[in-house]
């Protein structure tokens, strides 16, 4: 078994949660990708009592929404990445009344502290978080005393102050979560290879046949690029390799909040499993130079942060992708001059936190309401020089 295996199976509840068929009834939407983006518009989609296909070639949340972390933010650097959050937020506090689930799901709301270490990057913790309070984020600044009380064990000689939301937090179990957003759904397991625009509609070519629906969703991360370049849309997204390392269950609680330091490319959080999960956010590389490398940068971020967690053996290495844009902000909306084609792509790993938000509003462009946000994250801002950088990465 695989690391990355190995973290899906910690994770992946295995139910009677959708249907997985290889024919079907004729629906009129097609959802291309079963990640969590994907399977969240064709639950709001169906909700609105349409008729909807999902077309997946490996399996439920098997590409990127299968290895992430359950992670819940709204301390971000932009307006729109703000409302999305703060209106997806509202979806996460429910959601095993809202998504039905017959296992337990509860967002839990550790916080996530962000460290500077120089006034530099305080300073940009100061103006993010004036921005987020704009945006009815309820985070603040704090000051390194303050810090060490919100994250026990935390240095604070050696920190200029933190950004801290208490309402952030994570879900234990996030392949359960996806996995929820799955029941009831129609899901085919196949390849999309082509779609050709029809008469009022499009046909989907795929790997067990052909399928003439009235509009096309295409969620599929990375393989967004290549279904849709044939058509004359130019995606700007690239992989991005990313990795985390896991502990062994800890029966000590070493570590509450999520706390990131920018500064040292660093991140950490302890599960309620008590798995202690790290990230050195610089790795790069294949899997074996990761492992000689984002060892000892974790390392040295731990002993000048968090040094209660010296002794802690990160055993497993689980190695993902995000689906990358150039600022960082996912590609939402109808694509220009094909009618009944919509894109919600490159979310540069922050789907899963978005998600409830994204559904919300493919599903209202879907039938034919246009939020602001698509205004924003459409694709012409990168030709049209409207990028909107992300600057508050993890």
């Amino acid at each position: 078994m695989s690391a990355a295996d190995g973290f899906l199976a910690a994770n992946r509840y295995f139910g009677q949660c959708c249907k997985i068929v290889v024919g079907g009834s004729s629906p009129e939407i097609a959802v291309v990708g079963a990640g969590i983006t994907g399977l969240a518009v064709a639950r709001e989609l169906t909700a609105r009592g349409r008729r909807v296909v999902v077309l997946e070639r490996s399996g439920i949340a098997a590409g990127a929404s299968g290895v992430q972390p359950g992670g819940v933010r709204q301390q971000w650097g932009t307006r729109v990445a703000c409302r999305l959050a703060r209106e997806s937020v509202a979806f996460w506090r429910d959601a095993a009344e809202r998504l039905g689930s017959p296992q337990p799901l509860e967002l839990r709301r550790s916080g996530y502290l962000f460290v500077a270490r120089g006034p530099a990057t305080l300073g940009r913790l100061e103006r993010n978080v004036r921005l987020q309070n704009e945006e009815g984020v309820p985070s603040r600044i704090v000051s390194p005393a303050e810090a060490a009380e919100l994250v026990p064990g935390l240095e604070e000689d050696g920190i200029a102050g933190g950004a801290w939301c208490e309402e952030d937090g994570y879900f234990d179990r996030p392949q359960a979560v996806v996995e929820a957003f799955a029941r009831g759904l129609e899901i085919r397991l196949c390849t999309a290879e082509q779609l050709t625009p029809l008469d009022g509609g499009w046909r989907v070519e795929s790997s067990t046949g052909r399928l003439d629906v009235d509009t096309v969703v295409v969620a599929s991360g990375v393989d967004a690029v290549g279904l849709l370049g044939p058509l004359g849309v130019d995606l700007p997204i690239s992989a991005e390799d990313r990795y985390l390392f896991l502990s062994p269950p800890e029966r000590e609680r070493l570590l509450e909040p999520l706390v990131v330091a920018p500064e040292l490319g660093f991140a950490a959080k302890q599960l309620a499993d008590g798995r202690v999960l790290a990230s050195d956010l610089t790795a790069a590389g294949d899997e074996a130079e990761v492992r000689a490398h984002a060892r000892p940068r974790i390392r040295a971020a731990v002993e000048a942060l968090l040094p209660r967690l010296l002794y802690v053996s990160y055993a497993l290495l689980v190695r993902g992708t995000y689906d990358v844009t150039p600022d960082h902000q996912p590609i939402l909306g109808p694509a220009d001059g094909l009618p009944g084609l919509y894109v919600a792509a490159g979310f540069s790993g922050h789907g899963f936190m978005i998600a409830p938000a994204v559904a919300r509003i493919i599903a209202d462009a879907v039938e034919q309401s246009r939020d602001e946000t698509l205004d924003v994250l459409d694709l012409a801002r990168f030709a049209e020089g409207r990028a909107v950088p992300e600057p508050q990465l993890v």
